[in-house]
């Protein structure tokens, strides 16, 4: 997912975070929570380097050896080679026990620049059951000099006992025009009609605008509208949606879709009728659970989306007439 600059919107994070650091008492582990695409992993990484910096000590420009990443692994052999050769690669579902375990071992040595170390998880709540266990050994008794940043979309995922050793850190999401500028600046090319769709699929996220912008999205966007205005009885705007994503979409595009789903029904509601507007919280609600389905498990891409359009389709039948 594309991302937006460090500090966009998120000034006041920062402004925390440096208020803390020039502090006598350190937090060992921060908790960065937000939604997706809001920059919280880019934030993570420039404030673990603020973190171990040393000063008259020359940091290194690339990979500092006193920052440990733990984050999604390539899938296999095959994908890491692509990694290796700077290729866009697949990467597994989750942050496994033999990451973290790894992390431990490491952090039985000394940092090698300074008296302090950092350890980004990104993202947390994709940690395997195991391995969230495993980290909450370390949470209870960090190492000294040691601090943990875990970047969270859904917290709740989390374990409650690693929540309550983090000190919070919320990234809220952007204003619609925040969001509009942020494109305006780093996707300057794109027609207007496509930065509108952008801002409104995304709700908030200059990541997933940029995202929406960069997978040309548009069109599906257009789709997914109507089959929510005018239903979809004979299945022919769904056939359309199928051929606007592509035979095989990427594992980033069936999430991506999921959203511009639920921000539609969350537009729609505002102006439903009580009958419907119960359909429409029972679709978002089917909605939010595939979201938190898909990144576990294989979906086949054509049944995922025919899923979600009969979704929106099943809110659309109640739509009064008068509604447009």
């Amino acid at each position: 997912m594309a991302q937006p600059d460090l500090y966009d919107g998120h000034q006041e994070a920062h402004a925390t975070w440096r208020e803390a650091l020039a502090g006598p008492r350190m937090h060992h582990a921060w908790l960065l929570a937000g939604k997706r695409g809001l920059g919280k992993a880019a934030f993570a990484m420039a404030v673990a380097r603020e973190l171990v910096a040393i000063d008259g000590v020359r940091q290194p420009d690339g990979q500092h050896p006193d920052i440990v990443l733990l984050t999604h692994l390539p899938k296999d052999d095959k994908e890491q080679a692509k990694r290796d050769e700077g290729k866009a690669f697949e990467s597994k579902r989750n942050i496994t026990i033999d990451q973290v375990r790894a992390m431990q071992h490491r952090l039985t040595t000394r940092p090698t620049l300074g008296p302090k170390r950092a350890v980004v998880i990104d993202p947390a709540d994709d940690l395997e059951r195991g391995a969230a266990n495993a980290l909450l050994k370390s949470l209870e008794e960090p190492p000294e000099g040691t601090h943990f940043l875990l970047v969270a979309h859904r917290p709740a995922r989390l374990l409650p006992t690693i929540r309550s050793r983090c000190r919070l850190l919320r990234f809220p999401a952007l204003e619609d025009e925040q969001v509009a500028a942020i494109l305006q600046r780093d996707a300057g090319g794109v027609d207007a009609a496509a930065r509108a769709a952008a801002v409104s699929a995304a709700r908030g996220s200059p990541g997933m605008a940029l995202d929406f912008v960069h997978r040309k999205l548009g069109p599906a966007a257009l789709l997914l509208r109507r089959i929510a205005k005018e239903g979809d009885a004979e299945l022919a705007l769904r056939g359309e949606l199928l051929a606007a994503i592509g035979a095989r979409p990427d594992r980033e595009t069936l999430p991506a879709l999921l959203d511009l789903a639920r921000s539609i029904l969350a537009d729609d509601i505002r102006a439903a009728d009580k009958p419907r507007q119960s359909a429409i919280i029972e679709a978002h609600t089917a909605l939010v659970r595939l979201s938190g389905q898909v990144a576990g498990y294989n979906f086949d891409p054509t049944v995922l989306t025919m899923e979600i359009g009969g979704l929106l389709a099943k809110a659309a039948a109640l739509r009064d007439p008068a509604d447009g």
